[in-house]
């Protein structure tokens, strides 16, 4: 307590008063500034133990949290890697751009993350570009199969950006949507969203705007060049409509998937043949789990699954995976099952000689996800 506070409940002696009196108030004020003393030390154990129950729930929280990531999210992935030489079975530009179509829906349903289209014949063994002119020319129906599969995963909001106009997405507008989680309308609500960098320059050069697609720009944390695309998570508690902008942070294309177990669409990587479907692998350790399928291999009924990390499911053209071994001259093996964990035939005792590979991955994918489930709770 201030003496100004101890003179109210004892006045301070004049300087003519008795020693007494002066004894009497000192005693009092020292006994006054004590107590002060004991309540400021009682406030700080106070504080200290606020901070202390602050802290522990903080840690709480984040445990909660991320053991509610473990039961909701997931790591693994799964890919699948076809050739792109199967556009030349369609009989027009109508056709082709369907069967497209056909494969991006397929690998949705199933929550494919990556697409590798690679070249069969083996013909672009260092290029991988090139364009289609038409049924009956010379063109590259890899890149084709590659690049309308790009444009249905990229949510319609953004696919001005990054898909001018292009004779290979000709008839792309009449093919069935994705809807996937990540291709969201503008007033659905949700802590990801993907977007766009604006050219637009910011006070202080922190951060930058990002399009992702709602009512208002996102400003990011980080200031990256413009035209990229960028996974955003947004910030809690913007409920403030006087704002003129969100705020967010920048995260891993993955970070959905594995905090929120959302299937966030899926890659596409194009391989110049055979081999470097898995040599060019996108992960660091490659493929865990590799799988061929054939009308020749083991029936699916009999196989089981250990667990994995990243699988890789391969389909034929139509010659089958026999052709592409033979075409790749880097692949010094005989026998086109030595170059799987497994190879197998997910529909045994078919009734058409033939199934086509759009069918063939509705198939494959339906017969494995019973097995993948089990081995991934294993």
């Amino acid at each position: 307590m201030e003496d100004s506070a101890v003179s109210k409940s004892m006045k301070r002696p004049t300087p003519d008063s008795p020693a007494s009196e002066w004894k009497k108030w000192k005693h009092e004020v020292r006994k006054n500034r004590t107590r002060q003393v004991d309540v400021d030390l009682e406030k700080q154990h106070r504080k200290e133990a606020a901070q202390r129950i602050a802290i522990e729930e903080e840690k709480q929280r984040q445990k909660e949290e991320e053991e509610l990531k473990k039961k909701i999210g997931y790591n693994h992935t799964i890919s699948i890697a076809l050739p792109g030489s199967i556009l030349d079975n369609a009989q027009s530009p109508e056709l082709r751009t369907y069967l497209a179509g056909q494969i991006a829906r397929a690998c949705v349903i199933f929550k494919v993350d990556e697409i590798i289209i690679f070249d069969e014949a083996g013909f672009s063994s260092e290029s991988i570009t090139g364009v289609y002119d038409g049924v009956g020319k010379r063109g590259n129906a890899n890149v084709q199969m590659a690049r309308i599969l790009q444009y249905l995963e990229c949510p319609q909001y953004l696919r001005k950006h990054f898909f001018p106009k292009h004779s290979d997405l000709q008839y792309a507008g009449v093919l069935n949507p994705l809807d996937t989680p990540h291709h969201m309308r503008i007033d659905d609500e949700c802590e990801f969203r993907e977007g766009v960098v604006l050219d637009r320059p910011v006070k202080g050069g922190k951060g930058s705007f990002v399009n992702a697609g709602l009512r208002k720009e996102i400003r990011i944390d980080r200031q990256l060049r413009d035209g990229l695309r960028v996974t955003v998570r947004l910030d809690n508690k913007q409920t403030d409509e006087d704002r003129r902008y969100y705020t967010g942070k920048v995260v891993s294309p993955r970070c959905p998937c594995t905090d929120r177990g959302l299937y966030w669409g899926y890659t596409v990587r194009l391989a110049s043949s055979l081999s470097k479907v898995f040599t060019e692998s996108s992960y660091k350790n490659g493929y865990d789990l590799t799988i061929g399928t054939s009308d020749s291999g083991d029936d699916i009924d009999h196989a089981t699954f250990s667990k994995f990390n990243h699988a890789l499911v391969v389909f034929g053209g139509l010659k089958g995976l026999e052709y592409s071994l033979d075409c790749d001259e880097k692949l010094k093996i005989h026998e086109v099952n030595d170059l799987f964990d497994m190879y197998i035939n997910t529909c045994p005792k078919q009734g058409s000689r033939t199934i086509r590979t759009e069918e063939a991955i509705l198939i494959t994918m339906a017969a494995l996800r019973p097995r993948i489930i089990q081995a991934l709770n294993t």
